[in-house]
This record gives C-alpha cells, sequence and structure tokens, in this order.
C-alpha cells in the first residue's frame, strides 16, 4: 500500500503534475483543436519517459559506467576538480559549502588522501558572483578533517572544465607532477579525461560521485515522474553537449 501511495503521490509533485495538466489540456482540446490536443498528449507522453527514474538512469549510467576506480594508486598528485559551492551560507567552521557533487569529491579526496599521502590539487573558482570559491572552501574543510595547509595546492581561477585543465596544468608543470589521480563525479570524468587529454594531460581517473547504481532494479516506482530522474537527463545532455563542443 506505501509503494502505491508513493506512486500516485509523484503526480501530485513536479514534474507529475505538469504531465496530468497536459493530459487533462489535451483531452479538453480533443473536440476543440485535434492537433494542439495531439501535442499536448505528445508532450505529456515525451515528459513522462524522460521523468521516470529507470529513463533518467539510463541517460547517467551511459557516462558513469566508462570509468572505474583504478585497483592500484600509482599517481603522485590528486587532482579534485570543483562541483559547486555556496558563498555564505553557515558551515562548522566558518562560512560556504560545497554542493552536492563538490561535498561527494570532497569525501573521496581526504580518504584517497589517508590511504596514500599525496599531495592534493584543488581546482575551482567563484563561478557566478552570489557562488563561493570553490577551491578555497575545499581547502578550509579538508584543512579541518586533518589534511596539512602545505600537501594543498589550490586553482581558484578556473570557471570550468576547460580551465580546470588548462590551470591544473600550470601547477604540474610547476612542480613537476606527471601522473595526477583526477577526482570528479562519474557522470563528469569522460568530458574531464577528455578536457585534460586537450592540454596534453593524461591522468589516472578515479570517479566518485554516482547518481545511480550499478544494477538498479526494476518496481513500479521506476516508472514513477521524478524530478531528480528528470534532473538526471539533463546532467547527461549537457555533458555531451560539452563533450561534442570539444570536437570543433
Amino acid at each position: 500500500m506505501m509503494y502505491v501511495v508513493k506512486f500516485l503521490y509523484s503526480f501530485l509533485l513536479p514534474p507529475g503534475i505538469f504531465i496530468v495538466f497536459l493530459l487533462i489540456l489535451g483531452g479538453w482540446l480533443f473536440r476543440r483543436d485535434r492537433k494542439a490536443a495531439c501535442l499536448s498528449l505528445l508532450f505529456a507522453i515525451v515528459m513522462y519517459v524522460f521523468s521516470t527514474p529507470y529513463v533518467g538512469d539510463m541517460f547517467i549510467q551511459s557516462l558513469e559506467k566508462r570509468y572505474h576506480p583504478p585497483a592500484a594508486m600509482d599517481g603522485d598528485v590528486l587532482v579534485m576538480l570543483g562541483g559547486g559551492a555556496t558563498a555564505d551560507t553557515p558551515d562548522a567552521d566558518g562560512t560556504g559549502q560545497l554542493s552536492g557533487s563538490g561535498a561527494n569529491r570532497l569525501l573521496t579526496t581526504v580518504r584517497l588522501f589517508k590511504q596514500t599521502g599525496l599531495p592534493i590539487i584543488l581546482s575551482g573558482g567563484q563561478v557566478y558572483s552570489d557562488s563561493g570559491s570553490e577551491a578555497l572552501i575545499a581547502k578550509r574543510q579538508l584543512i579541518t578533517m586533518g589534511v596539512p595547509e602545505a600537501k594543498i595546492l589550490t586553482d581558484n581561477k578556473s570557471l570550468n572544465t576547460a580551465e580546470n585543465a588548462r590551470y591544473t596544468k600550470l601547477l604540474l608543470q610547476k612542480y613537476h607532477f606527471t601522473r595526477a589521480v583526477l577526482i570528479t563525479s562519474a557522470f563528469h570524468m569522460e568530458r574531464a579525461v577528455r578536457n585534460f587529454a586537450k592540454d596534453g594531460i593524461r591522468v589516472i581517473p578515479y570517479p566518485t560521485d554516482y547518481k545511480s547504481d550499478i544494477h538498479p532494479g526494476v518496481y513500479t516506482n521506476r516508472f514513477a515522474p521524478s524530478s531528480d530522474a528528470l534532473s538526471k537527463v539533463a546532467i547527461a545532455v549537457k555533458e555531451y553537449i560539452g563533450m561534442t563542443a570539444l570536437s570543433f
């Protein structure tokens, strides 16, 4: 019964409520304007399909399955890419926090540091006027978690993945690092690797921040509309557009 309620409840929240509205609109238009009714029903079907977790996971998995964490760590520096930050939100040791993807990348970075003791490069600047400086916030949080400040290098200029590669390359050259372990979200790794390769940098990919299980189940609520599923589709489309742009 609980799962039936969850399934029905999904149609009372976005995007489910919009799908219901389009279906009602299509029914209302059917006797007045068949073409408009068909368009409304088509939009409803498309929105429904792309907002189901089943389809959302298919999109995001097409990227996340491309790389796996290496079995052995033979790098000489950890490179973490920023993934969004807030500027003025309260934190346990100051102001500003890393957003979801950035925080997951940070957790992986500090755990790898504990295992290897390798120095860390944090790459990510202040993308918008009201967002936080990703590298500086990550540095503060790493120090709080016990990483010595002397082990942390920062690039707080990068505003996108291409600039992550460009400014990280300067730090790699300056400090004579040659085997960078690249830490970023699994869905972002393919585009990141290509950007670094374009700047002549071969990296050791270490994906994290997975958005989908490797073997997701199939059950009723996997076909209930969800804003999270729609977000996964949007993330995947953005990554494919970014990779296509690298070809030009």
